[in-house]
């Protein structure tokens, strides 16, 4: 099965926690499963899961 990008976007809800890179830049943002993505710079944007929260147990 092939890895599929986990993507959000502003106004909507993060499917997974974890480090997200608003689309065009080289910054990261931590949302937590379920918080709405934020505007980012003032602008409406794409965030791209690149590193998924890892929980030991």
């Amino acid at each position: 099965m092939p890895n599929k990008k986990v993507t959000t976007s502003t106004g909507h809800k993060a499917p997974v926690s974890g480090q997200y890179r608003p689309s065009g830049t080289r910054r990261e943002i931590t949302l937590t499963k379920g918080e709405t993505a934020p505007p980012y710079a003032g602008e409406a944007k794409k965030f791209t899961l690149v590193d998924k929260t890892k929980h030991k147990r």
